[in-house]
């Protein structure tokens, strides 16, 4: 099982990363959606709730590579 936190599929942004989880809130609200639907994933890929189906976790990690595309895209427009 991979880990997506952020700063592991962004290692070139952990600073960045860290500086506007504290002073941008459009920034928090990306990353605090991203790390919700990522939790969610990581938990029914645990198998620790196996009450889903698949057709879900393909649309939570179809949510999770957006929000991922979203918040790439704002990193490199923030100076």
């Amino acid at each position: 099982m991979e880990n997506h936190i952020l700063i592991n599929e962004f290692p070139e942004f952990s600073e960045k990363i860290s500086d506007l989880k504290q002073t941008d809130n459009h920034f928090k609200k990306l990353f605090n959606d991203y790390d919700e639907v990522n939790g969610k994933i990581k938990h029914y890929e645990a198998g620790e709730q196996n009450h889903t189906t698949d057709e879900f976790l393909t649309e939570l990690r179809k949510i999770r590579l957006h929000l991922k595309d979203e918040i790439y895209e704002y990193l490199k427009t923030q100076p």
